[in-house]
């Protein structure tokens, strides 16, 4: 059969799940992996840096904040940029600029230049991060991808204890400049990404590519096709189609306001908006806080990393429920279960800073939350059309850029008044808010194609 005639939709979503698709799929969760290690660097480090430069709490607050300043405009910048010039030039721009950031970290004297870089290495993960999950949900077929983009998002805690792990062994060797330093290595994966992954065909021909796009998923069809021992691949089945004409620069950004979308993007603003104001108000201070309460500096370190270790669980039950029950469900719950396990963590610090107590709340704690992470990263992306996607995933991003960047300036503001009990009380009340939008607003996306989702707001 003549493939040709069939739309880039028709012809990925018949595709089998292959090796080819898992090795697409290892390249940029590596990718988001050593992004989520970068950005989780500082929970472990800024105690030190806070006793090295003789920082207040509102001061070291501030400079944990400068990441999510930055990513704030990389996430708005990149996914326009994404729509509009295509995802993998975008992708391998933004690896590059956090792998530089880095590195100049590294050679900060001043709390004011350190806090320039993170800003920077902020700008180029936020780049990333909506860029990945767009990728993704553009060539995985609908009946596996909120399983494999649930499962990327689980490289975020994997991240976020390679971090731990690092700062655990190295701090104390080396000092924080120089674990900046070694973080910085990971930007040469870029090369990878080059030769490795496709730009999306479903983009390709939302831009009028035509024949890129064939060309492209012809190379598709052949390695998937290689991967299963030359077999012969299924016929495509006709999808509907919901075509958008290329626009200018700015379209994009009118399109997921106008009244089809408009409740989606709503709905999905306040959601990572109000999770991530409560998630990085206590994760960016966990290490930090345990200081405060008398532990020493590796110490506090080792236990962080203990309790990160719940995300991990966390992650693969969210990335099995989220086709077993549904994106909706999934999200309320990890939400609702955060919130509850954040406020008792914060309770057990203050009565008497129990080490069992701390790291089995802490444990449950990340859990959910990392299960929440899962939710938001395939949810997003799955309510918006190709022509938008990159867009709408950059500023929700970007919007839950604005709380993470609040998060922490909040909580060194909110510590010396209320203790850490009111720290993680405020905490659980943003994860209660998030869940409440969701519930309300929100829409269930799990086995449709992207392709069915446009068309249920057009028809």
């Amino acid at each position: 059969m003549d493939t040709g005639s069939f739309s880039a939709a028709d012809r990925l979503e018949r595709l089998p799940v292959s090796g080819y698709h898992r090795i697409i799929f290892i390249i940029i969760a590596l990718a988001f992996f050593f992004d989520s290690m970068d950005l989780a660097m500082m929970t472990f480090l800024l105690g030190s840096i806070k006793t090295e430069f003789g920082l207040s709490s509102a001061e070291a607050g501030l400079l944990a904040s400068s990441s999510f300043f930055g990513m704030v405009l990389g996430a708005s910048l990149s996914g326009l940029l994404a729509d509009r010039f295509g995802r993998k030039p975008v992708f391998q721009w933004s690896i590059v600029l956090w792998g530089l950031a880095s590195y100049l970290c590294s050679t900060a004297q001043t709390v004011e230049s350190l806090t320039l870089f993170r800003i920077l290495l902020g700008i180029g993960m936020g780049m990333e991060f909506p860029i990945a999950q767009s990728m993704l949900s553009e060539l995985i077929p609908a009946k596996r991808r909120g399983r494999y983009i649930a499962l990327m998002d689980g490289f975020w805690p994997l991240g976020f204890v390679a971090a731990g792990v690092l700062s655990y062994f190295l701090l104390p060797l080396i000092g924080w400049r120089d674990i900046f330093l070694v973080s910085a290595v990971p930007a040469v994966f870029v090369l990878a990404i080059r030769f490795f992954i496709p730009e999306s065909p479903r983009w390709l021909e939302q831009a009028g590519k035509h024949d890129a796009a064939n060309k492209v998923l012809c190379a598709i069809e052949d390695r998937v096709r290689a991967s299963l021992g030359g077999a012969a691949l299924p016929e495509p089945v006709r999808l509907p189609r919901v075509i958008t004409p290329p626009g200018n620069f700015l379209s994009a950004l009118g399109q997921i306001w106008s009244p089809l979308y408009r409740q989606r993007t709503m709905m999905i603003w306040s959601l990572w908006f109000f999770a991530l104001l409560g998630f990085y108000g206590l994760t960016s201070w966990l290490s930090a806080l345990l200081q405060q309460s008398g532990f020493a500096v590796t110490q506090s370190v080792y236990y962080t990393v203990l309790i990160s270790l719940g995300g991990i669980p966390g992650f693969l039950m969210a990335a099995w429920l989220v086709e077993r029950w549904g994106r909706k469900p999934v999200c309320i719950i990890t939400l609702l279960g955060g919130g509850v396990m954040a406020f008792l963590y914060g309770q057990s610090a203050v009565f008497g800073g129990n080490v069992g107590l701390l790291i089995g709340t802490g444990l449950l704690m990340q859990f959910f939350l990392f299960g929440m992470w899962a939710v938001l990263y395939t949810y997003t992306p799955e309510l918006y059309p190709t022509s938008a996607r990159a867009t709408g995933s950059g500023f929700a991003s970007a919007i839950g850029r604005v709380g993470s960047l609040l998060g922490p300036l909040v909580t060194g503001l909110v510590f010396p008044i209320t203790g850490q009990g009111g720290v993680f009380a405020l905490g659980a009340l943003c994860f209660a808010v998030a869940a409440g939008v969701v519930w309300l607003f929100g829409m269930e996306t799990r086995g449709k194609t992207l392709e069915e989702l446009t068309e249920a707001v057009v028809r």
